[in-house]
């Protein structure tokens, strides 16, 4: 899927693009039918909220669910990430499910994934970028994103190593620097069905609040690097911090319903 010039000028003035109804029922149906399974797992790769034992995040889901191992290389997700990078030698350096639990699903912090991935994993240039895609439907109640439009215009910015607010260690970024932010720029929060697609750049200041509706708010999230963009340290798992630095060969745009067609004939 190639987006159009008025669409690439849309994310290089505000940080991101939302799509709306990218992906069918039909192609979502596959894919939720296999995320309560996934959330469920009792394996490393899928991180509880602080004291409760509801599921935060599924980290490296395409390397042990066929579905979205399809996913991961979807051309759909993956050429815009090409056409924003400018490259068509992309790897993944992050793949996860954030839950955001009914009721339980806590706050992400005000933070830049390129600041993470600058401090933890040594990311030489933010040439790396999120794709999000709504696998439930984000509204105002269940803690949809919230981004400050045209903050990745500042580049990285540093922040403290917050290892206490949750279960997931994150750099963020302090109040007087967040007012400072939205007084120039506001906070929009993009809310839309499942199939809706979100891109946004590395250094786009963004965060969610808690979830207390019953309503789970899942999102996938591709973090798409630059192979000449490599991460150098390596003192996270390779499950958050992704040591393969493969580029990513796009499977066909029809695989996640031929996948559904072939295990119905089996």
């Amino acid at each position: 899927m190639k987006l159009s010039a008025d669409q690439l000028r849309e994310f290089e003035e505000k940080g991101f693009l939302f799509l709306p109804n990218v992906f069918s029922p039909a192609e979502m149906e596959v894919l939720n039918a296999e995320v309560p399974a996934i959330l469920a797992q009792d394996r490393p790769e899928v991180v509880h909220e602080k004291g409760v034992d509801a599921p935060r995040s599924a980290f490296y889901v395409q390397t042990w669910n066929p579905v979205f191992e399809l996913l991961a290389r979807h051309p759909r997700l993956v050429e815009p990430g090409m056409q924003i990078l400018g490259s068509d030698k992309l790897y993944m350096h992050q793949f996860k499910i954030n839950a955001k639990a009914a009721f339980d699903g806590a706050v992400w912090q005000w933070h830049q994934d390129y600041e993470t991935w600058f401090e933890d994993d040594d990311m030489p240039a933010p040439r790396a970028m999120n794709i999000a895609l709504f696998l439930a439907e984000a509204n105002e109640f269940n803690g949809p994103l919230m981004f400050i439009p045209r903050s990745h215009r500042k580049g990285r910015i540093a922040g403290s190593h917050d290892v206490t607010t949750t279960s997931y260690p994150l750099w963020t970024l302090d109040r007087d620097t967040i007012s400072r932010l939205v007084a120039e720029g506001g906070i929009v929060a993009p809310k839309g069905p499942p199939g809706s697609m979100l891109l946004f750049a590395g250094t786009l200041v963004h965060a969610s609040g808690s979830n207390l509706t019953p309503w789970s708010r899942w999102i996938v999230y591709l973090s798409l690097n630059r192979c000449d963009n490599a991460i150098r340290r390596f003192k996270r798992p390779t499950w958050i911090a992704n040591r393969d630095f493969t580029p990513i060969e796009m499977v066909g745009d029809d695989a996640l319903l031929r996948y559904a067609r072939r295990v119905a004939a089996e």
